[in-house]
């Protein structure tokens, strides 16, 4: 019972690949990541090179998962509970070992929290809680009534300096622990990712979505310009991206909100997405001398 890692992707894919997409609503930020690795390179989300593991018992099946794509939290998937072993605490020593080093963790609360006791016992960091977040998967679209005045229509390549400015501020806003990767903004304009909402003849809300990946569309970033937001702009938008999604075949779409936003929680609930399940991000922090 440990884990294995590993920094090859088909490796990775070939063992812990049919895990993952055993539970592509749960998984998605996993599936999602390692799509964009296969479609944009090892690169696509910084300069240090992704990091892989699985965990199993003996010849038995894989039962966890991990994903580092730096500058982000090492990503876990639910851990088992095993009582003849300890995978947060195995996973943090072979992690330290290796020199890895880590912003936080991201993962369900229980496991986020063992993963970081043991880091922080090995590694001397501080931790504190940096967001809690919560996946939601649509149910049955409802679209807000009445709707803004505008249209939805999928950004170009004419578009990119807006793109870049919206986001830009999303990343500020939310205080990210890692950046969009290089060639982010292109790729999803090439696979029509990135929705605008145009009222009065100026584009005043934009709504993401990733590629299909196991049948599963996530929606996100959702952004709003201050001097636009209250009028209903982010809701049509998302509807208009999930409808979207819903036509061209997705059979799952989710997305994820901070719990710290009750707005955003009550606007998709009204639209019509439901609790999945609840995730925790723990960020890593130099120890203060006593």
């Amino acid at each position: 019972m440990t884990w294995t890692l590993t920094a090859d992707l088909d490796d990775y894919l070939a063992v812990a690949g049919g895990f993952l997409r055993s539970r592509p609503v749960h998984n998605t930020i996993q599936l999602v990541a390692l799509d964009s690795l296969e479609v944009r390179g090892p690169s696509a989300f910084g300069n240090v090179a992704p990091l892989f593991g699985w965990w199993r018992s003996g010849a038995g099946p894989v039962t966890a998962a991990l994903l580092h794509t730096p500058p982000f939290p090492v990503l876990l998937t639910r851990l088992p509970a095993d009582p003849a072993g300890d995978p947060a605490g195995e996973l943090a020593e072979m992690l330290a070992s290796r020199g890895r080093r880590l912003p936080g963790v991201n993962a369900e609360q229980g496991d986020a929290e063992a993963f970081a006791a043991a880091w922080s016992g090995l590694t001397g960091a501080a931790w504190r809680e940096f967001r809690r977040s919560r996946l939601f998967r649509l149910e049955q679209l409802t679209p807000p009534d009445p709707s803004p005045p505008g249209a939805a229509r999928v950004a170009t390549a004419a578009d990119r300096g807006l793109l870049e400015s919206w986001l830009a501020a999303f990343r500020q806003e939310l205080a990210d622990l890692g950046g969009p990767g290089a060639g982010m903004i292109e790729d999803r304009i090439g696979h029509g990712g990135l929705t605008l909402w145009e009222a009065g003849g100026a584009p005043v809300s934009l709504a993401g979505c990733t590629r299909p990946v196991e049948g599963v569309v996530r929606i996100g970033p959702v952004y709003t310009p201050p001097e636009h937001r209250g009028r209903g702009y982010g809701g049509a938008v998302t509807t208009g991206v999930s409808q979207a999604a819903l036509e061209a075949g997705a059979a799952y779409v989710v997305l994820f909100t901070d719990l710290a936003n009750p707005t955003s929680n009550a606007l998709y609930q009204r639209l019509g997405y439901r609790p999945v399940e609840d995730r925790l991000v723990l960020k890593f922090e130099a120890q203060r001398p006593s």
